[in-house]
């Protein structure tokens, strides 16, 4: 992988990588994205409809968690992370899963293909220049395809939740995994994607419920935790 990038933030990959063989233990440092998953996937296939064939990119793939699914459900996978480890860990888990999915260690940027939907999950809180990296994001994706983004809000109430709560008292993640001042509030990601020549079409909040220990998607609830999906015209 390069080592000049308009987007990657190195202090974020090393962050990840410490942990990046544990992609895969459901009660590990990754377990929070192992109990937003199915929601996540419920999301994407309301957006795309059938899967089947469709080509698919997921930027910042990690070790698999959302490529391996969406490969069972037919679609083309390519999942892409500038964490080397996470990438070998998502290409042996693949193999031994009898999937056929394209791992590449690079960044948006050194990405030349263009797919019916780019994925951007749980990773534009982590690059280095956010309007960079929805411009690359636009360009990965072909005219009448979607992109995808997931993120966290930036308000009171995502602090204590996804940042107090989620590292100090639940922790469900190691200390120091998110800055609160790197969350994206959903008008400034619109504006980046406008900006991007790509059009916002959809917003849907991820619901934590404490009492049942699970996400739920829901329309009003996007203080915390947000879905946003935009088309290229």
């Amino acid at each position: 992988m390069s080592t000049a990038s308009r987007t990657v933030d190195d202090q974020e990959i090393a962050h990840f990588s410490t942990d990046a063989d544990k992609w895969w233990d459901i009660d590990g440092p990754f377990a929070p994205l192992h109990k937003l998953n199915p929601e996540r996937i419920l999301y994407i296939k309301e957006q795309l409809g059938d899967l089947k064939g469709k080509r698919i990119l997921d930027i910042g793939c990690g070790g698999g968690l959302v490529c391996e699914p969406l490969s069972r459900l037919g679609a083309r996978v390519t999942g892409a992370d500038a964490d080397s480890v996470a990438i070998e860990i998502a290409t042996s888990h693949a193999a031994a899963g009898g999937l056929d999915i394209k791992y590449v260690n690079k960044p948006a940027e050194e990405i030349e293909d263009q797919f019916d939907c780019v994925l951007a999950l749980e990773i534009i809180e982590h690059v280095s220049d956010v309007e960079a990296f929805v411009t690359e994001c636009a360009r990965l994706v072909q005219p009448g395809g979607i992109v995808i983004f997931s993120t966290l809000n930036r308000t009171p109430k995502s602090f204590l939740g996804g940042m107090v709560a989620a590292e100090y008292i639940l922790r469900w993640v190691p200390r120091g995994t998110h800055d609160w001042k790197k969350f994206v509030k959903p008008s400034e990601l619109a504006r980046h994607i406008n900006k991007a020549g790509l059009e916002a079409r959809d917003i849907m909040g991820l619901h934590y419920n404490p009492v049942t220990d699970a996400f739920s998607l829901r329309r009003n609830a996007i203080s915390v935790n947000y879905f946003l999906s935009a088309l290229k015209v």
